[in-house]
């Protein structure tokens, strides 16, 4: 049985359409993300799932029971939005407290699970405080900790982690990651931030305009993208137009202008590829920049000129031009970069591209 399923639901404000129709089916256990930039319909969905907002078609059900008409306080779930929403006037344990409050739970039992939630979050001893007096980090520790002391069906999480700066962020993610497998509880995670969902996801649902672009294992959309959008969103990728000459077995070959016949593994395009023109697809690591005169290393080897850099300390963004196309790569580097106006080898290997239809203006 499926932990939440979707069936066509679709979400209008109206004559605007912010969810089209869309099917889902999140497993139990599993941390599944709804990845897109802001508009794409990904906190709309979760607040459906929510019962925050009621769908305009189509229909949700959580652990095989139908839900559109159950409201939100009914659905078992534990919530965790961007601004916390703690209670000012209420201790750190009776902010934790606060769903049990409505379970019929003991006094003596909810003293216990608003303990064991607290030890869960790495933050036993902070129940007589209040929030201001915690930090930004603490008091996203505490509304998670809310939201799974009353140990709920589904864990929904509207980008917590926004609020946090860069370094704590990081260590945020890989805590509630933790706190997640250790629970086993069924978890929709919505971000706008590709690391996050990369990092922490069983499953990735890439959205855009309000309809589901790709859905995979996050190696699968980061390195076989279904869509240019995908290809965009997911990392820095060059995406240039080739022409397939030949479809052979496993393999196709694909040219364009300034680079030897490609041929690149029929498993790294889409199904429907055939002769024609194509979108190449090169994740911007997959680029290695060598001194012009390097040896030959059985990669694929072209010339390239370093048009600007973008120094980040352990690594370096290059802008390149290989003949009429402009590139980007991303490297490691152990010194200095190369410098604006070298001349570079640029190597890669066949099989980390990628090959997509073109796709139509509409």
């Amino acid at each position: 049985m499926s932990a939440v399923s979707l069936t066509q639901i679709v979400k209008r404000f109206g004559d605007f359409t912010a969810v089209h129709p869309m099917s889902l089916d999140i497993e139990e256990g599993s941390f599944v993300t709804l990845l897109g930039p802001s508009g794409c319909g990904k906190t709309t969905t979760l607040r459906m799932i929510a019962g925050l907002l009621d769908p305009t078609e189509g229909e949700i059900a959580i652990k095989g029971r139908r839900v559109n008409d159950v409201p939100i306080h009914k659905r078992n779930l534990g919530l965790v939005f961007q601004n916390y929403a703690l209670f000012p006037h209420k201790t750190v344990a009776e902010n934790v407290a606060f769903g049990l409050n409505y379970r019929n739970v003991g006094k003596e039992d909810a003293k216990r699970k608003v303990a064991e939630a607290l030890d869960l979050v790495q933050l036993p001893d902070l129940g007589a405080r209040y929030p201001k007096e915690l930090s930004g980090g603490q008091q996203q520790r505490i509304a998670l900790a809310r939201a799974i002391v009353i140990e709920p069906d589904v864990l929904l999480l509207d980008e917590p982690l926004s609020a946090l700066d860069a370094n704590l962020r990081e260590d945020m993610r890989v805590e509630l990651k933790r706190i997640q497998q250790r629970i086993g509880v069924t978890t929709v995670f919505v971000t706008h931030d590709q690391t996050e969902a990369l990092a922490m996801s069983d499953q990735i649902i890439v959205m855009s305009k309000g309809r589901v672009e790709q859905v995979g294992a996050p190696e699968e959309v980061y390195n076989s993208p279904a869509t240019e959008f995908v290809a965009q969103f997911l990392g820095a990728s060059n995406l240039l137009t080739a022409q397939c000459t030949s479809v052979l077995g496993s393999e196709m070959t694909l040219e364009l202008s300034g680079f030897p016949p490609l041929v690149i593994p029929r498993s790294r395009a889409r199904d429907s590829l055939g002769t024609g023109p194509v979108r190449l697809v090169i994740r911007a690591e997959k680029l290695h920049l060598m001194p012009a005169d390097a040896a030959a290393d059985g990669r694929i080897s072209v010339e390239a000129m370093v048009e600007n850099v973008d120094y980040q300390g352990q690594s370096a963004r290059y802008f390149l031009r290989v003949g009429k196309h402009q590139l980007q790569a991303i490297n490691m580097i152990e010194d200095h970069p190369f410098s604006a106006g070298a001349t570079v080898s640029l190597r890669f290997r066949a099989g980390d591209c990628a090959a997509l239809p073109v796709e139509r203006a509409s």
